[in-house]
């Protein structure tokens, strides 16, 4: 369910649409959050640099999806990276003040905040614990347990999302399809049995 179909017309001018152009910065690395976003369409990215010039790429939101909702209640709210466009965007902003009236009056609109919070919090703690493992095969066989059978787009998406380089990915699916660990039919994983 869309979060801004929750919102009545009065609701609706408690915030402001912004429109963006590809490649806009509509907020940049250590900008005080004032407001929360969510996406009417388009996406965007959450991004910075590491000292040697690497991107770290923190979040990408997409269309529905909201982005400063866990960092405008914090006691420290500055944006960890740049909130860039990565295509033309619309973009519904509202700040705390009018967030807080809104909760108050609208429980259904708390509720799907708060939900997605609780969601981005699972999501963030999934990610922490797959970083967690030190091993290419852990990653993996922890990634195919908690997503049985597993459908993706390519080795290289799927590297990208284990944090991976694609050689040890393919290395180590071969290894694993070759042990009976896993199968794979064409894009699907499957996972056998655990390592």
């Amino acid at each position: 369910m869309e979060l801004l179909s929750l919102l009545n017309n009065k609701e609706k001018e408690l915030g402001k649409i912004v429109h963006l152009k590809k490649n806009h910065i509509l907020f940049h690395e250590n900008e005080k959050c004032e407001h929360i976003g969510i996406v009417i369409s388009g996406n965007l990215t959450i991004s910075s640099y590491s000292l040697n010039g690497r991107e770290i790429i923190y979040n990408f939101i997409s269309k529905d999806e909201m982005f400063g909702n866990n960092l405008i209640f914090s006691d420290k709210p500055f944006f960890r990276g740049n909130v860039i466009s990565n295509s033309d965007s619309e973009i519904f902003l509202i700040n705390k003040e009018n967030l807080l009236k809104i909760f108050a009056d609208n429980q259904e609109f708390l509720l799907k905040f708060l939900s997605f919070n609780a969601e981005f919090t699972k999501r963030l703690n999934f990610q922490i614990k797959l970083l967690s493992f030190t091993s290419a095969e852990e990653r993996l066989t922890y990634y195919l347990e908690e997503n049985n059978p597993l459908s993706f787009k390519n080795v290289s998406s799927l590297a990208k999302t284990l944090h991976l380089s694609r050689e040890t990915l393919s290395r180590l699916l071969s290894k694993l399809i070759k042990e009976k660990v896993i199968n794979r039919k064409g894009n699907i994983l499957y996972l056998v049995k655990s390592v």
